[in-house]
C-alpha cells in the first residue's frame, strides 16, 4: 500500500523553524515527517513479565527493538502484518501487550521517575487507555486511578482496553477536565494531563493531520490547555507530581503553557528536570528541563513532556456547579461479603484488601478502597470491577472480573490453539477430555480467556458478544 505524502503547510513549517533548536536539522525534520511511523508495543506486566513475553513470542520471528525510555516498550517489525493484524494476535487478545506509540510511553515514565509511587492518580484525558493501562501496570493494580474522558463515545473504548488488560483499580468519569480543580481539590498524589492539542506530532501516522492547521487554532487550543492545567494543579495535593504532555510541537501549546502556570503560582510550583529520565534524554531537553521531542530525534512521533512538583497549597476554586446525585451503591455487609468471597474462590477468583465489595440491586461490584473518599464528590461513569450478578442459584460471574481476578493457584482448563480460536469467535468448545468441574476458567498460553460452564461434554462460551472476533486469529511460528 502506497503511503500518502504528509501535508505540511508553509505557515506550519515557519512555526517549526522558529521552535526548533539550532542543533537540529530542519531538513531532517521534514524527512522524518514523511517517513511512516514505526509500530511499537508495550508489554502488560500485570499479566506477564517482559522476559516471559519475549520467550513466548520468540518463535514468531518478530523483530523487537527496546524503547529507551520504557523497559516494557518495544518497536516491532513483523513479516505477517498484512495477513494478520497485530490486534488479532493471541497475545493482544488476552491482554499481554498494548499497541502504543513509543513517544506516548514517555509521560508515564516521567510520572513515576525518581521512585515516585503515588497511591491515587488522575489521568485527565484518558481514552483510548494507553497511558491509563501503563499507569495501572506501574502501580501493580494497587491504589486507584481516576480515568476521565470528555468524549462519551471514547469512554466505551477506554473501558474495553482497561478490561482486556486485567485492571481493577480504575474509576471512569466523563467530564470536561476543567471541573476537577473545583470538584476534587488537593485529592491526587499524581496527575497526568495529556492535553488535547493540535496534533502536529502525528503526521507520520496521519498524513492529513495538518489539513486544517492554523496559528489561530493553536492559540484557541492553548487557551483551553491553560484552563485544564490550572484545574489539574488545584486537584493535586501539595507535594504531588503533575506531568503535562502533548503530541504537538509548537511552543505556544507546550513551553508557553508551562510558563503561564509558573507565573500564576510562582511560590507553589517547581519544574523537575527530565535530563536523566533515560539515556539520550539530553537530545530533546529544553533549557527549562522539559522534553521537546521532534520526530527526527528518536525516529518516533513528535511529543512534549514536562514534570512539575506542587510545593505548597493554593487557594481553591469555587464549588462545582453541578449536582452529584445519590450514589446508588451500598457497601456489602460482612456476612454477605464473606459468602461472595467464598463463592468466588470456589471458581478461582481472588482479590486483596485494596478492593471492597459494594452492591446495587442484584449487581455486585469491587471498588478500589483508595477511591472511596471521593464518593459523593464527583459522579462516576463506572467504578472498579463488576464482579457478579446474583440469581436464585448463586452468582453469575462477569467476564471483566474473571480476566482481572483469576487466581494462578486455582485449577484452570488450558485450551488448544484451535479451541482458543473458537472461543474468541464466540463458539462453544468441545474438548477431547472435558474438565471435571462444572464451572472452569479457560486459559490459553496460561492466561485466562473467560469462565466456561460444562454442559455435557461441551464448554459453553461466555465471551461477551461485543468482543467476538472474525477473520484470521493468532500468530503462526516462523
Amino acid at each position: 500500500m502506497v503511503r500518502s505524502v504528509a501535508y505540511l503547510p508553509d505557515s506550519f513549517l515557519e512555526t517549526m523553524r522558529a521552535a526548533m533548536p539550532s542543533h537540529l536539522s530542519f531538513d531532517d525534520f521534514i524527512a522524518a515527517c514523511q517517513r511512516p511511523l514505526r509500530r511499537s508495543i508495550r508489554v502488560n506486566t500485570l499479566k506477564i513479565s517482559v522476559a516471559e513475553f519475549l520467550q513466548l513470542v520468540a518463535p514468531y520471528g518478530w523483530q523487537l527493538t527496546p524503547v529507551p525510555w520504557c523497559e516494557e516498550g518495544f518497536w516491532i517489525e513483523r513479516d505477517d502484518e498484512d495477513s494478520l493484524p497485530l490486534g488479532s494476535t493471541a497475545e493482544h487478545l488476552s491482554g499481554l501487550f498494548y499497541i502504543q506509540e513509543a513517544s506516548s510511553m514517555l509521560p508515564v515514565t516521567a510520572l513515576f521517575a525518581h521512585g515516585n509511587q503515588p497511591q491515587r492518580v488522575m489521568d485527565v484525558a484518558a481514552a483510548p487507555g494507553s497511558k491509563t493501562t501503563q499507569i495501572a501496570a506501574r502501580m501493580g493494580n494497587q491504589g486507584a486511578i481516576l480515568a476521565n474522558e470528555y468524549s462519551a463515545s471514547r469512554v466505551k473504548v477506554l473501558h474495553a482496553n482497561i478490561s482486556r488488560c486485567g485492571i481493577n483499580n480504575v474509576a471512569l468519569t466523563h467530564f470536561d477536565g476543567r471541573v476537577f480543580g473545583a470538584a476534587l481539590p488537593e485529592c491526587f498524589d499524581a496527575i497526568l494531563l495529556d492535553a488535547p492539542c493540535s496534533g502536529e506530532g502525528v503526521v507520520r501516522k496521519d498524513p492529513d493531520a495538518l489539513k486544517n492547521w492554523s496559528a489561530e487554532s493553536n492559540s484557541e487550543i492553548a487557551a483551553t490547555q491553560r484552563e485544564l492545567i490550572d484545574s489539574a494543579f488545584h486537584a493535586l495535593k501539595p507535594g504531588g507530581t503533575l506531568v503535562y504532555s502533548t503530541c504537538t510541537l509548537n511552543r505556544e501549546e507546550n513551553e508557553d503553557v508551562l510558563a503561564w502556570l509558573l507565573a500564576r503560582y510562582p511560590q507553589a510550583v517547581e519544574i523537575t528536570p527530565l535530563s536523566h529520565l533515560f539515556a539520550g534524554a539530553e537530545l530533546a531537553l529544553t533549557p527549562e528541563g522539559f522534553l521537546h521531542v521532534f520526530p527526527q530525534i528518536y525516529d518516533c512521533e513528535g511529543f512534549f513532556v514536562a514534570r512539575l512538583q506542587k510545593t505548597s497549597a493554593i487557594e481553591g476554586l469555587p464549588a462545582p456547579g453541578y449536582k452529584v446525585g445519590k450514589f446508588p451503591f451500598t457497601p456489602m455487609k460482612n456476612r454477605e461479603a464473606q459468602a461472595v468471597v467464598q463463592a468466588a474462590a470456589a471458581v478461582g477468583l481472588e482479590w486483596d484488601e485494596s478492593l471492597h465489595l459494594w452492591q446495587r440491586d442484584k449487581e455486585i461490584w469491587l471498588f478500589p478502597t483508595e477511591i472511596e473518599p471521593l464518593i459523593g464528590k464527583v459522579r462516576f461513569s463506572r467504578l472498579g470491577l463488576r464482579l457478579a450478578e446474583t440469581f436464585n442459584k448463586g452468582y453469575r460471574w462477569q467476564h471483566e472480573a474473571v480476566i482481572a481476578l483469576a487466581s494462578e493457584k486455582s485449577t484452570h482448563f488450558e485450551l488448544t490453539l484451535a479451541e482458543a480460536e473458537e472461543w474468541y469467535r464466540g463458539r462453544d468448545v468441545w474438548p477431547e477430555n472435558p474438565p471435571a468441574r462444572d464451572d472452569v476458567i479457560v486459559t490459553f498460553q496460561g492466561h485466562p480467556l473467560g469462565l466456561a460452564k460444562k454442559v455435557g461434554t461441551r464448554l459453553k462460551n461466555s465471551y461477551p458478544r461485543e468482543l467476538v472476533r472474525d477473520g484470521k486469529l493468532f500468530a503462526g511460528k516462523a
